[in-house]
């Protein structure tokens, strides 16, 4: 593909390049159901032409004219097919997470007036119904199961003729490279969904930069496990790499299926956050607390040692010799359980700790930590496969064809071909974010080496203490959330005196701590306001408050009893902390912290 490609080029580029038998592939029923690059191509023509039976166009192909359709589904293989399909009619597809609250999803299918929406399972079609009285310009529904009262959405494809066809292509070579492809809610951390507009060009000069970049190397038998959302224009953005790169793309069945999935598609590589990352460690850390004698002493040998390594740094043979022999011993069987074909990982959406990147690389399972917003169609930098081009710590090298500076406050501001092309309907915050070509990412950060970018805090995560200093929380929480009794923690401080912090703590090391210590585990409850386990914890944060400036050190905490998620709404949908919401939710403790 080149510059001059619409997005939906891929197909075409991959049935020339390297056809495959299972372009996409998802679990129906049990078993892998594949779709060949030729099926794919069939069925997003028919389904273009037939979308375009029901009335939709991009009109004259400005944003406020192109027809508008909503998906709001999990990861499967009609995701990209409708995707591409609509992209061919010149409408726009706006993805929804299926975790949306039902006043932002009547917000977003309002102002984004939408026609049509696409659905999978009975509880997003109940959630589409709550709301569908009150949105005026919605026609009508369509379900990629086959579930009752709702239209399937095979039955667009039956009347489809071939000057239906002939009608289609001919509209799909008028989509320009500039053309809108699709609009991105942005739920972010506060206010209102912003609608993000990105054309053909945002994105796949970010696919064609990214590729060179770290490199993705073409490989027709390569598999990839896909369950990052795809409403995530980093899933997307990555998907359309995988397509343009010959490689099978699986999806997971759900979060929870991730680790039989991995062992049944033994991927080549795939894309995480670091929630999932740190989960997947404390497991690892969990099985091997429970082994016993000389192979328990082993694999904490094997840890201690993978915690000191370092790429950009040799430590010499004998470092060399006993690293070879943990990974012949230990972490051999952590790549077993990660489908033993992994050739690297990639991770963003947040900033990951980097003893985790440290401890994976060392066991053989190469992490490389990228960075981007979607108002960048999003990636600007990531640490890259080549000799150097790896830091840990940092976000790594900038990708190729873009500008970025930093301004005085740090804030990182990037000019290239991948900014958006501005908020829908927003012009107001437009302007705000974009001035003079450059974006301003609202992240502060520095240059390590001259060449590696590090992000050191959010703009808008920064708060100030009474006594008017600084502080950034992110570092804090990360550094923090290396011990494994702690599951998550978010620091609080704004015009206060001090530092606190509320803390989720690791509900089966704390268990297992309270259990060798004769304390009696009643209920989470109890535990967390037993004496002995308090001071566990005040032990811990003395042990971490010495890497912080006093002004950062935490003071006082509370321990909270139960996990943040999407589902209760403290995290999200690319689990984030959202701070305002635990704010508010946990007042009461907050208010002991500063009582």
């Amino acid at each position: 593909m080149n510059e001059h490609s619409r997005i939906f080029d891929c197909i075409d580029y991959q049935l020339k390049k390297f056809p495959k038998t299972d372009m996409l592939a998802g679990k129906e029923n049990g078993a892998w159901k594949t779709w060949s690059t030729d099926t794919v191509k069939q069925t997003v023509d028919r389904l273009s032409a037939g979308l375009l039976r029901l009335g939709l166009s991009g009109n004259d192909m400005t944003v406020e004219k192109q027809d508008k359709i909503a998906i709001i589904s999990k990861n499967r293989p009609e995701w990209l097919i409708l995707d591409m399909a609509c992209q061919q009619t010149g409408a726009l597809l706006c993805p929804i997470y299926p975790t949306t609250n039902i006043n932002e999803l009547e917000f977003i299918f309002n102002d984004a007036s939408i026609k049509y929406v696409f659905v999978s399972g009975q509880e997003i079609l109940d959630k589409v119904g709550y709301i569908r009285k009150r949105v005026p310009s919605l026609i009508d529904l369509y379900s990629f199961d086959e579930l009752p009262g709702v239209n399937y959405w095979q039955k667009i494809m039956l009347d489809v003729h071939d000057d239906d066809i002939a009608r289609m292509e001919d509209i799909k070579r008028s989509v320009l490279p500039e053309h809108c492809a699709t609009i991105i809610y942005t739920s972010g951390t506060t206010g209102t969904p912003k609608g993000v507009m990105l054309s053909h060009f945002n994105i796949v000069s970010n696919v064609i930069n990214c590729k060179h970049t770290f490199p993705f190397v073409d490989n027709p038998a390569a598999r990839i496990l896909s369950f990052l959302p795809l409403n995530h224009i980093f899933e997307r953005m990555v998907s359309y790499i995988y397509i343009t790169s010959g490689n099978a793309i699986y999806y997971a069945e759900s979060l929870d299926t991730i680790p039989e999935n991995l062992k049944e598609v033994k991927p080549n590589h795939f894309c995480t956050v670091p929630r999932l990352l740190e989960k997947t460690y404390e497991k690892i850390m969990a099985r091997g607390a429970e082994l016993k004698g000389v192979t328990r002493k082993l694999f904490y040998w094997s840890v201690k040692l993978a915690d000191e390594y370092d790429n950009l740094k040799p430590k010499g043979a004998w470092y060399s010799l006993q690293l070879a022999i943990a990974n012949k011993l230990i972490f051999s069987k952590w790549r077993e359980a990660l489908g033993n074909n992994l050739d690297f990982i990639v991770t963003g959406g947040a900033a990951c700790q980097v003893r985790l990147i440290r401890i994976f690389t060392a066991a053989g399972i190469p992490i490389y930590e990228g960075y981007g917003p979607t108002e960048n169609s999003p990636a600007i930098s990531i640490n890259c496969k080549r000799k150097g081009g790896t830091k840990f710590g940092t976000v790594g090298l900038l990708i190729e064809g873009s500008e970025v500076k930093l301004e005085a406050d740090g804030e990182i501001c990037i000019k290239g071909p991948s900014v958006m092309m501005g908020y829908y309907k927003r012009p107001d915050l437009t302007a705000e974010t974009i001035m003079d070509g450059w974006l301003h990412t609202g992240d502060i950060g520095i240059f390590e080496n001259g060449k590696y970018l590090k992000i050191t805090d959010r703009k808008k995560e920064l708060f100030k203490t009474s006594g008017g200093k600084y502080v950034a929380p992110q570092p804090i929480e990360n550094k923090m959330k290396e011990s494994p009794f702690v599951e998550q923690m978010m620091v609080v401080g704004a015009e206060q005196k001090f530092v606190g912090a509320l803390i989720v703590p690791s509900l089966p090391n704390l268990r297992e701590w309270m259990q060798h210590k004769g304390i009696p585990f009643t209920t989470i409850e109890d535990a967390i306001n037993n004496p002995k386990v308090l001071d566990l914890y005040r032990e811990l944060i003395e042990s971490f408050n010495k890497f912080f400036n006093h002004v950062e050190q935490i003071k006082k905490f509370e321990l909270i009893p139960q996990e943040w998620t999407i589902e209760t709404g403290e995290l999200t949908p690319t689990l984030k902390l959202k701070r305002k919401v635990i704010m508010e939710k946990f007042k009461a403790a907050i208010d002991r912290i500063y009582g």
